[in-house]
């Protein structure tokens, strides 16, 4: 008999433990899910569907094997790190199945990958790819995390609520290791939905955490009411149609709060700010910030014995014209400087905020678009720091020789700059050689582009500057920008320094035909830009309407090459300078010998882009063949009697001009308006935290207001009998709330009795007075009988700590109490309850 009826009450058990299984297997698959779509954008690839795959299949093995042989939690951590190690070579690094040996190799890269790649993967280019071992991390997180999801998921709550923290670690992994930029915004007729992927992704894991621990709580709620009538021999009440309605529209209400100030006040809040991520802060930043910049050190490269040191050797394999595939392919880049303010033109920016032009790692290829095919190979001769030789857009770049692993972790490129760093152990040395293949975008004729409109925030040109474009410009556009730029080269005049040994003349001098040294103050602040435009207008007003030489700006690149920029952004046109030299040039300028680049062959030159996006190259070095003559000017008869200085004046010789590579001043004019930026920055931060706030202590909130209305309502009815007994309900609802059992069948005096606070019994025999007295209850015995209920509510919190006093504040028992079976289990006799104890397989004491 005991077989008999211990079988079908052991199949029920199994049919809510399969449950209980298949529910937590359901919501671990879609949390893989949505973590595989987070992380797809840093991937890519067919290799990462293909982990995410594996992973799925051997953690599901895993944590099947493990519950079924009640594995303890160290054991089966070794097993998931075994079977980590077994799959890291297949699945992480593919690229190391071509043989035994490799495969060796990859198996210690699986094993240090799982310390060292998740740095590596915050600084390459995305997506990643298959490249070297960033696989690693992922299959770290999908094998461990859905294995320890599963063994959670399929436990009794409230333990099975720790896998939520665990499917949300996985989808955090991709929104914490992707892109800075969000997806594009989504546009549904007149409504624009920000960051719709992200926000999708969100949305979807907070809904499906809900809607499972909803479903755990309702599973468990359900059984612990099963075994309570099977202990008292009463069957349960199926009439909580009601209590369930309102039960599944709060739950429904805090889900669609929640999502929806998601979807739409976060994305508008944060609308127009960097989206900061884990590779925000990583990369190159610092030595490119604490690198001096190239253009200042421009000058070293003309002074003995570096003039005619061999820097670098590029070699194309084929012979290159001053016409093949545009400026990309006759010039080699060292350093894209693009910030410039006001003393020093720099790569990055000085304030270290996240831009377009960050320095990322390139893992396999790049999209360079459209263009001519270039190839070459690069040695490193004298040249030093961190700055690397590149043509065109980069596609891949392969490093050789000795150093060719640290040189290849070591390498950053900027898509945007076009310019690439070396930061392995201090940068490039002699000797080092790699290979580059890039693409050379189209040519494009300056004359013919059109202004996109200059960027807001850059510094003020000197006024000298504004003064002679205005008097010089013709046209607009492109033309108007050719046009200038080959007017101040015919009146510039080429010179490297403030003054030569004429003993022993420099290379750059002697290879001058015919020159005439002049003077020239290195730097390329303001202050000199504004002294070069200053000669350009005295040399004017001397001269007049005769006919004699205007030349009078005298400089090299690092001058003209700023004042070019300066200009082209007086004209609209965002603008940057760059330091590299060419290959071939059409105008009979400097260029390497043979690919031979000198450091007298280092040349500086202007990119300007166009309102299409293309970056056009433009030479600004000054002719050197007509110096400045300053003694021919036109003569005029003084118009004022000439001032006469006091025997006693001084005179004051201004200081030479001195570069400094350091930030500008931070002077400013009084007139200039308030910089609001911070505020704003502070307002967005602020609101973003009160959003989130709000997304986490919304659905208490909801709670704390639904008791507090409800209260009300209670409190003020009509009819003071029905306020005693809607106050015996309150009282009631707090006990409830604090952990006590709620009444089924007992007598308001023997519920008093149970909850035993003070004055408990007298609300019980106030209340039973209310409702069977012949006397009516007055307004005055109301208010009484209602300020000693809240008197009671306050003492339930002083009786326990802060933190349950925390819980039972925002509890949803009150409003479930419903549900509870119409007899107390307080009179079964102890031998059914350890009868439904054995039924359950459970020992604890009930």
């Amino acid at each position: 008999m005991t077989a008999r009826v211990g079988s079908p009450l052991r199949q029920r058990s199994r049919t809510r433990s399969g449950a209980r299984i298949v529910a937590g297997s359901l919501y671990v698959a879609t949390i893989t899910v949505l973590a595989a779509v987070a992380a797809w954008p840093i991937y890519r690839s067919l290799a990462f569907l293909i982990l995410v795959l594996a992973a799925a299949v051997v953690g599901t093995a895993i944590a099947t094997t493990a519950r079924a042989l009640r594995w303890p939690g160290w054991f089966t951590g070794l097993v998931a790190f075994g079977s980590l190690m077994v799959l890291g070579v297949p699945v992480a690094v593919p690229s190391r199945m071509t043989s035994l040996p490799e495969a060796v190799t990859g198996l210690g890269e699986v094993l240090f990958g799982s310390i060292t790649a998740w740095k590596d993967l915050l600084t390459v280019e995305l997506p990643a790819g298959a490249y070297r071992n960033l696989l690693v991390p992922a299959l770290i997180v999908f094998l461990f995390g859905i294995t320890a999801a599963l063994l959670l998921a399929w436990r009794r709550p409230p333990t099975s609520a720790l896998a939520v923290l665990v499917g949300l670690g996985m989808v955090a992994f991709g929104l914490l290791f992707g892109r800075t930029s969000v997806s594009a915004p989504l546009e549904i007729g007149p409504l624009t939905l920000a960051a719709p992927v992200e926000t999708m992704i969100g949305a979807l894991s907070l809904v499906a955490s809900l809607v499972w621990l909803s479903w755990q709580t309702y599973a468990e709620r359900s059984r612990a009411l099963r075994r309570a009538a099977s202990a008292s021999g009463v069957r349960l009440s199926r009439s909580r149609g009601a209590s369930d309605a309102r039960r599944m529209a709060l739950g429904a209400g805090m889900i669609a709060v929640s999502v929806a100030a998601a979807a739409a006040i976060v994305p508008a809040v944060a609308q127009g700010a960097e989206r900061t991520v884990l590779r925000s802060g990583v990369g190159p930043e610092t030595a490119l910030s604490s690198a001096i910049s190239p253009l200042t050190e421009y000058r070293t490269n003309f002074t003995e014995p570096r003039s005619d040191a061999v820097l670098f050797r590029v070699d194309t394999g084929v012979g290159v014209s001053p016409g093949d595939g545009g400026s990309g392919a006759t010039r080699v880049r060292l350093a894209t400087l693009s910030y410039y303010d006001g003393e020093t033109y720099r790569a990055v920016d000085p304030r270290g905020e996240v831009d377009a032009d960050r320095y990322v790692r390139v893992p396999a290829r790049l999209d360079t678009g459209e263009g001519t095919p270039l190839t070459a190979d690069i040695r490193i001769g004298q040249l030093t720091g961190i700055w690397l030789p590149t043509l065109g857009r980069v596609q891949s770049i392969d490093f050789g020789g000795t150093r060719s692993t640290a040189l290849a972790d070591s390498f950053y490129y900027s898509s945007e700059a076009w310019g690439g760093v070396q930061v392995s152990e201090g940068g490039v040395r002699a000797g080092d050689v790699y290979a580059v293949s890039a693409v050379a975008p189209p040519a494009v004729d300056l004359s013919l582009i059109d202004a996109p409109g200059a960027p807001a925030g850059a510094v003020e040109s000197p006024e000298s500057l504004q003064r002679w474009v205005a008097e010089h410009v013709e046209g607009s556009g492109g033309a108007a920008l050719a046009g200038l730029v080959e007017l101040l080269r015919e009146r510039g005049y080429l010179s490297h320094a403030v003054s030569v040994d004429p003993e022993s003349p420099p290379t750059w001098l002697t290879e001058i035909p015919g020159y005439a040294f002049e003077s020239s103050a290195s730097g390329h602040s303001l202050a000199r830009i504004d002294a070069l435009f200053r000669a350009l207008l005295d040399r004017e007003a001397e001269v007049g309407d005769a006919d004699l030489p205007l030349v009078a700006a005298v400089g090299d690149d690092e001058q003209f090459s700023v004042a070019v920029a300066l200009i082209a952004r007086e004209l609209g046109f965002p603008a940057r300078v760059v330091v590299g030299a060419r290959l071939a040039s059409g105008e009979g300028l400097r260029t390497c010998d043979a690919g031979a680049c000198r450091g007298g062959d280092i040349v500086a030159w202007t990119e300007v882009q166009s309102a299409a996006g293309d970056w056009v190259a433009i030479d600004v070095t000054p002719q050197s063949t007509i110096a400045p003559q300053t003694d021919l000017t036109l003569q005029r008869d003084p118009q004022n009697e000439t001032e006469v200085r006091p025997e006693n004046a001084e005179e004051v010789v201004p200081p030479d001009p001195v570069q400094q590579d350091a930030p500008a001043s931070d002077v400013r004019d009084d007139q200039t308006p308030a910089d609001l930026t911070g505020l704003w920055a502070a307002l967005r931060v602020s609101g973003i935290v009160i959003v989130l706030a709000t997304l986490l202590l919304g659905p208490l909130a909801v709670v704390l207001a639904a008791k507090a209305l409800r209260r009300r309502s209670r409190r003020h009815r009509d009819d003071p009998t029905a306020r005693v007994v809607a106050g015996w309900e309150e009282y009631v609802d707090a006990a409830v709330d604090h952990g006590r059992p709620a009444p089924s069948t007992q007598t308001r005096e023997e519920t008093a009795a149970e909850y035993a606070t003070p004055r408990a019994l007298l609300l019980a025999d106030r209340a039973d007075r209310a409702v069977f007295a012949v006397d009516a209850v007055t307004p005055a015995e109301s208010d009484e009988f209602w300020r000693i209920v809240e008197e009671e509510r306050r003492l339930f919190s002083a009786r326990e700590s802060v933190w349950r006093s925390v819980i039972a504040a925002v509890s949803l028992r009150s409003f479930t109490r419903e549900i509870s079976p119409k007899s107390a289990p307080s009179g079964a006799p102890r031998r059914q309850e350890r009868r439904t104890r054995r039924r359950d397989g459970d020992s604890r004491p009930s």
